[in-house]
């Protein structure tokens, strides 16, 4: 395949898996700058809030083992279409749509094309490009997932400044449309001759494990951890794990081979991206709500706020290949986890009043571990499977990112949940039992209503001051539970990953578990 693309053809090919690649993460970072004024408009709760973001989130994750299968099997170009058209349709629809349970709807179907996209990018590049240029191609790859998400950010916030919360939604749209003529005209036909069977049964148990899990964990501090559904979500979800991870160790042609994980660049590279963006997405889905409902700023100037995060993980994507080259993935995994801990540990010194700078230094070292982390982690995946597995590892890829996605959204959401509520119930005391409620769910019903509540007196008056320091507490909270994820993955990448010499491309088709030689 390599050898049948011109050097420009391989070049237009990257800009447009990139612009794909673009489109799938903007839909989970941008979608937090338009929360405050969606929750406005619809009258979600915290919790609605939270499904919302994470609907697309938990499909997509259930779907992208599958999905990567499908590509491999049936033809990259044939399922990067089909997801496009199937993302592009749904955010249409999803611009008429105001009720919080049918963007929830909606959203799960835009995961399901994102699902089909995000493997079959990372698949393509590895399938298009020769080695020699792939770890820059994969550079780029990592540097769009991570710098996308705030390039984004910027667009959505722009649009919202002149138009409605679902302008977000016409964005993806147009996104959607671009990268689909770009792969019709440009995208290679590929497919594996001796791609494995499909596996449906193993797609649902991943999908019911993932949706399981994140499902107690979201519902959690809203139901109660006792709560019968809350219990159940979790039974359910270990309970499917389980069963997938028996299933695929009898099958012949497994969807996922979990004997996989023994292999150093493919364990350690899935882990440190899952912690990675357990970290950075629950920032976002944060941060954001910070800048507007206690920083008081526009989602256009709450956007450019976050510009110093791309800004150096950009650059430091790009070049992180080559210190991981000369230092060995085994150091230069865990010293991005831990620049990224640290940018978190500025940020909690965040108050109610904003200090740019401490929010600017922050994002910098956050986005300078991203950048370190994340290029690595994605080519040591890639790199320990043979070419007939590349669809696995970039499916393996996505997924982990996703996951991580997913619970960092959920866990950091609801620990931000949580803690505001049981801050800002002291200041609640004494108002009607519905505005109490709503005050207690969310800091958007005190910000949107502060008019209404003054009618309540001084404490009614006064109750947004104290919702923006919970608020404040919350998110310190949040960060310091991200900060101990985040080194915990240090340790264990300083131990798991790939010293330096080792990890080297996987050439050799392999049998059973696919274990080349790098199995430790």
């Amino acid at each position: 395949m390599t050898s049948e693309l011109t050097k420009g053809r391989r070049t237009l090919v990257l800009a447009v898996v990139a612009l794909a690649l673009m489109m799938v993460v903007s839909a989970v970072s941008g979608l937090n700058v338009a929360l405050p004024d969606l929750s406005a408009a619809t009258g979600a709760s915290q919790t609605q809030v939270i499904w919302i973001v994470d609907a697309y989130t938990l499909v997509f994750v259930g779907f992208l083992l599958p999905a990567g299968a499908v590509g491999d099997r049936y033809g990259r170009k044939g399922t990067l279409v089909a997801g496009l058209t199937v993302f592009g349709a749904a955010a249409a629809a999803a611009l008429f749509v105001s009720s919080p349970g049918t963007l929830i709807a909606l959203r799960g179907v835009m995961g399901l094309g994102a699902a089909a996209v995000m493997p079959t990018t990372l698949s393509i590049i590895t399938t298009s490009f020769p080695p020699a240029e792939r770890g820059r191609a994969v550079g780029v790859w990592v540097g769009v997932a991570g710098g996308g998400a705030v390039l984004g950010l910027l667009a959505s916030g722009t649009l919202l400044e002149f138009f409605a919360w679902n302008s977000f939604f016409a964005l993806n749209v147009v996104l959607a449309v671009v990268a689909l003529i770009g792969t019709l005209l440009v995208i290679p036909t590929s497919r594996d001759a001796d791609a494995p069977r499909l596996d449906p049964l193993g797609g649902l148990l991943s999908l019911l494990a993932a949706v399981g899990i994140v499902f107690g964990i979201v519902e959690g501090p809203d139901r109660g951890w006792g709560d019968t559904l809350t219990v159940a979500g979790f039974v359910v979800g270990a309970l499917a794990l389980a069963a997938f991870v028996g299933w695929e160790l009898r099958r012949a042609e497994p969807l996922l081979d979990v004997r996989l994980f023994r292999l150093k660049g493919f364990g350690a590279g899935s882990g440190v991206i899952t912690i990675q963006f357990f970290g950075s997405f629950g920032l976002f889905f944060i941060i954001l709500q910070y800048l507007q409902y206690v920083a008081n700023l526009s989602p256009f100037r709450a956007a450019i706020a976050l510009l110093p995060l791309p800004m150096f993980l950009v650059p430091t994507a790009r070049n992180a290949p080559k210190a991981a080259a000369r230092l060995g993935a085994n150091r230069v995994l865990p010293l991005g986890l831990v620049l990224s801990a640290s940018g978190l540990a500025v940020m909690t010194t965040l108050g109610t009043h904003l200090v740019y700078w401490h929010l600017a230094v922050g994002l910098a070292l956050f986005g300078a571990g991203m950048g370190l982390a994340g290029t690595p982690a994605t080519t040591a995946i890639v790199s320990s499977l043979p070419a007939a597995k590349q669809g696995v590892g970039s499916a393996m890829n996505d997924l982990s990112r996703e996951l991580g996605s997913a619970l960092g959204i959920a866990v950091l959401g609801s620990t931000l949940s949580a803690t505001y509520r049981s801050h800002v119930a002291a200041a609640t005391t004494g108002l009607p039992p519905r505005a109490a409620t709503g005050a207690q769910s969310s800091i958007a019903f005190v910000k949107n209503a502060s008019g209404r509540l003054a009618q309540y007196g001084p404490k009614g008056r006064h109750l947004l001051d104290s919702a923006q320091s919970s608020f404040v507490d919350a998110a310190h909270a949040a960060f310091l539970t991200a900060i101990v994820v985040l080194l915990a993955g240090a340790v264990f990448a300083a131990i798991r990953a790939p010293h330096k010499g080792e990890g080297a491309v996987a050439a050799a088709e392999t049998s059973g578990a696919g274990t080349p030689a790098e199995v430790a």
